[in-house]
């Protein structure tokens, strides 16, 4: 199986992990009618993310940064990000975020007893329930970041053809939004099962989302580092 395409699928793994897409669908699930806010919140996101997607990879082709992308950027890519994910994973492991996490709180405190805390933009536009807004949201939230750019640079250095490529962009423009596809999927096939299980997975990361967000970050940050230096070798 060709290196770039494994990278393909590695980064999908990688951008799946959005902040920003979770806290949309956090929000989301909690407000009326979550089925029809997600809906146009994963058309908008769909249409940027395609859209660019087919436009880059197209302008990658015959560029110097095709070629030079080959033996540099994408190893040096995957080793710096694995550092920082290991680096993450220390900080978690190690409770040096505490302070930080504690200040934040008394903050939060602080606020609660003066005036009231006001929401963030993106969570007071979700909170008008309309799938036109949330449908604006997700153009606007889900332009290119770091890890689509690499993926797509990887599709362009595969070169399989028109369809092949259109293909692989949508996988990829598919697969980083599963935080919104999977609990969509379930209010439409079982509704009543899908909130039961929503509800126990926020127990569950309320009491183990420290250790989860650790072992992941390890993990990933060790196979990115790894494939890095076996490309570079």
């Amino acid at each position: 199986m060709s290196s770039d395409l494994v990278s393909v699928f590695l980064l999908s793994l990688l951008a799946m992990f959005n902040p920003t897409l979770l806290a949309a669908v956090t929000v989301m699930l909690l407000l009326p009618s979550p089925k029809r806010l997600m809906l146009g919140y994963l058309l908008g996101a769909y249409t940027t993310s395609i859209t660019l997607g087919l436009v880059i990879v197209h302008s990658l082709h015959g560029s110097s940064f095709e070629s030079t992308s080959r033996s540099t950027i994408g190893p040096a890519e995957d080793i710096t990000v694995g550092l920082i994910l290991l680096l993450v994973a220390y900080v978690l492991g190690s409770g040096r975020a505490e302070p930080v996490r504690e200040r934040r709180q008394r903050r939060k405190e602080e606020k609660s007893k003066g005036a009231e805390t006001k929401e963030p933009w993106v969570q007071r536009m979700l909170g008008r329930g309309s799938a036109r807004v949330t449908f604006a949201l997700g153009l606007v939230l889900t332009f290119p970041g770091v890890s689509y750019l690499a993926a797509l640079d990887h599709i362009a250095n595969l070169d399989p053809g028109v369809v092949p490529t259109v293909l692989l962009v949508v996988y990829f423009c598919v697969f980083q939004q599963l935080l919104l596809e999977l609990p969509l999927l379930g209010y439409v096939f079982a509704p009543e099962k899908t909130q039961e299980r929503v509800t126990r997975f926020r127990a569950w990361i309320d009491a183990n989302g420290r250790r989860a967000a650790i072992i992941g970050a390890a993990v990933l940050g060790i196979l990115l580092i790894g494939r890095g230096v076996v490309t570079l070798l």
